[in-house]
């Protein structure tokens, strides 16, 4: 029954040698760390097959090589970054490249930065750059002794360029050789092409993912599944988080044409329906009661008092440097800041949802998985299953922004919970596609940590730094989470101070404490995690303590940035870049390390006549080492600098009595088409890796625009968003 449901959620332009390979990988054996492409079948099935099979890349018979993407593509490029590194090594033709993702299996596809299979922290680019290109030319490799054998032509006169074979007056398309080639030897090592080889990487690349977004085609995105015979399930969950369900009566919703039934899991009522339309309406007619004893009951405000005390007290210390302490009680002048950040919901276009498929022996989940592994062990551990009778088929995301990537896998486990309930209740098996609304994602978490800093910094006579404290309040994203143990030291949660502790600037006594409230609101990374918040304070307070000392802002950055020449050069790069200051606008500037990589950013505001705040252009400086495909580094740092953006105007998640005020986008107001500025993007040449470029546009734009409204205004801005201030 479940191998017969499972072809009807096929991706219908997939061919049957597609569905083989990715069946076949998910079940190889042995390690793949560096990019060996080792042949996953027999000798005697090499021999009969007309394709080249590896576990990154897949010839076909019809000559298409189709990449698969180990990380899940949310929109920023991944697919297309790997698809690019595999046609560089291989020799490939752009056209005939296609992407799709790899399944769970993390013996073969972990992410090398984190030793699971998962996207995140900007690593898909860094920890695959050597990886696939040696996969890209292995495959490359082996073609060429298929050629050689075929052709009886030495190796060394064998070339391949845009997808053709030649030597010795012969040519072959990789399809016609494919067959041949899944017989030859792997290589044990394979030579990289130089730079000066490059046809791709560095140059241009079209994005895979454009023709099937183009055409919309069926099921690409986990949204989009419609399995026949599939179903729908939504959620009631408690409107206070950790409440518990007391009581419900769903005689009302059990009447209504088109419900399949309804039942208790442990994150409420799940009521499953025919389409989303009456699952939704028929959770409208529930009759619910909730125990709130243990739910969260204390709104922003409480919250915010309760984080402000623990500014009065010391934190846990994280990397300090020198004596901060004895440095400020003998400065010359002492500034003293208080910021605040309010909780920020992701608020991707597509919610989240997850179709699972439950038989009671076996189980697969279709959607935008984001952290296969965790999902993987989550779901095998909540169904009673053994991870190989569980399939993770990951499909595109539609914007994540970190939300799909979540430690407790809750996603795929509340769609287990729905699966098996339904199979309990004596039900044949059936796909059942969860889905969250706008709201429910909105209302019911996760978000980015509330936060709070309190900064004292000195200077000297000379007009130098003479110590810098900084105290920060936050929730802890990671703690209880599988991450612990490597994100969490002596009580600091790394993600919480990265960009401050430590710090690109070169300041003598500095130190950092921290404290991590309980709250029952569930916290989550965000776009740039604690850099969107570090980022902020740093450096706008830079550009403080630069006019108390009487500095230019940007020389008095460039004075504590003598042994990190890489932000100094992003920084000189935008500031020429931007030239003079148009008359009429006011100028920011803000420079930040994230991920390894380093942006500068100067932003040129204008003030409206009723006051508000128009950023009208932002000019950047980029050094992510290798830019693999240019014009998507480029467009990420454009999306993030307008995400980053969106934020700081308008954005933040309120809570009263415990429960979130917001509930769509009409009052959680995304950035308009008019707030976007005009954003200019310089990359520094550079010959040093590839670094993360997903979330490094974000945090220097929120400082950027502060130090402008300064400029403009004279108030400094230590509590986000604007609008609370009348200016957006």
């Amino acid at each position: 029954m479940l191998h017969n449901l499972r072809k009807h959620l096929a991706d219908p332009v997939v061919q049957p040698s597609r569905r083989g390979f990715l069946k076949l990988s998910a079940g190889a054996a042995g390690g793949l760390l560096i990019g060996a492409a080792v042949p996953l079948r027999s000798a005697a099935q090499n021999a009969q097959t007309t394709e080249l099979i590896t576990p990154f890349v897949h010839i076909t018979a019809d000559n298409k090589v189709l990449v698969l993407s180990k990380h899940l593509d949310k929109g920023q490029g991944t697919a297309t970054g790997l698809a690019t590194l595999v046609a560089e090594e291989l020799g490939a033709a752009a056209d005939q490249v296609e992407a799709d993702f790899a399944p769970a299996n993390v013996e073969l596809y972990a992410n090398l930065a984190f030793g699971a299979q998962g996207t995140g922290g900007s690593t898909a680019m860094p920890n695959s750059w050597e990886q696939y290109r040696q996969a890209g030319a292995t495959a490359r490799a082996m073609l060429i002794q298929a050629a050689s054998s075929e052709w009886d032509v030495p190796a060394s006169d064998i070339t391949v360029l845009d997808g053709v074979v030649s030597g010795g007056g012969n040519s072959a398309t990789f399809g016609a050789l494919a067959g041949l080639a899944a017989q030859q030897q792997a290589p044990s090592d394979v030579t990289l092409k130089t730079p000066d080889q490059w046809k791709y990487i560095g140059k241009t690349f079209a994005r895979v993912d454009v023709p099937q977004k183009s055409r919309g085609s069926l099921g690409m995105f986990g949204m989009d599944e419609q399995p026949e015979g599939g179903l729908v399930a939504v959620t009631a969950r408690p409107p206070r988080f950790g409440a518990e369900l007391s009581s419900y009566d769903a005689s009302a919703a059990m009447e209504m044409d088109g419900v399949m039934g309804v039942f208790e899991i442990p994150e409420g009522i799940a009521v499953v329906a025919t389409n989303t339309w009456i699952a939704m309406q028929a959770r409208d007619a529930l009759e619910l009661v909730w125990d709130e004893a243990t739910g969260e009951t204390r709104g922003t405000d409480e919250l915010i008092a309760e984080f402000r005390a623990l500014l009065d007290q010391p934190g846990s210390p994280a990397e300090p440097r020198g004596d901060a302490a004895a440095r400020l009680a003998n400065a010359a002048q002492v500034i003293e800041a208080d910021y605040f950040f309010p909780y920020l919901a992701h608020a991707s276009m597509e919610p989240l949802d997850m179709t699972v498929l439950y038989d009671g022996a076996s189980a697969a989940f279709w959607g935008g998985s984001q952290l296969q592994t965790t999902d993987h062990m989550m779901a095998a551990s909540t169904l009673g299953l053994d991870q190989d009778q569980v399939e993770i088929n990951t499909k595109w995301g539609g914007g994540s922004f970190g939300r799909r990537a979540t430690g407790d896998a809750h996603l795929v486990v509340e769609a287990a919970h729905i699966g098996k309930a339904w199979l309990d209740a004596e039900n044949e098996a059936r796909p059942i596609k969860l889905v969250y609304s706008r709201e429910d994602d909105i209302q019911g978490g996760y978000y980015r940590p509330m936060t709070l800093y309190r900064v004292r910094a000195g200077l000297d006579t000379d007009g130098n730094i003479a110590g810098f404290e900084t105290r920060i309040v936050s929730q802890s994203i990671i703690s209880g989470t599988p991450f612990e143990q490597f994100l969490v030291h002596n009580g600091v949660d790394h993600t919480t101070v990265e960009g401050i502790a430590p710090t690109p600037y070169s300041i003598p006594d500095m130190s950092v404490d921290v404290h991590h409230p309980q709250v029952g609101v569930p916290v989550l990374w965000w776009r740039s995690v604690g850099h969107t918040h570090t980022a902020y304070v740093m450096e706008t307070m830079m550009d403080e303590l630069a006019e108390a000392a009487g500095r230019d802002p940007i020389e008095f950055r460039l004075a504590y940035l003598d042994n990190d020449p890489r932000t100094a050069g992003v920084l000189r790069l935008a500031v020429e870049k931007a030239g003079a200051v148009p008359e009429g606008l006011h100028r920011g500037i803000a420079v930040h390390k994230s991920f390894d990589s380093y942006v500068a950013e100067v932003a040129d505001i204008r003030m409206r006549e009723d006051g508000t705040v128009k950023v009208e252009r932002v000019v950047c400086g980029v050094d992510c080492g290798v830019a693999i495909n240019p014009d998507n580094v480029e467009a990420q740092v454009e999306g993030g600098l307008g995400y980053g953006l969106s934020a700081v105007l308008r954005e933040e998640i309120t809570l009263t009595d415990g429960e979130v005020d917001q509930f769509n986008y009409p009052d959680y107001t995304p950035l308009k088409i008019s707030d976007m500025p005009e954003v200019e993007v310089h990359l520094v040449a550079s010959t040093e890796a590839p670094t993360g470029i997903g979330e490094p546009g974000t945090p220097p734009i929120g400082p950027a625009i502060a130090n402008a409204i300064y400029a403009a205004t004279g108030t400094r801005i230590r509590e986000l968003p604007l609008s609370r201030h009348g200016l957006a």
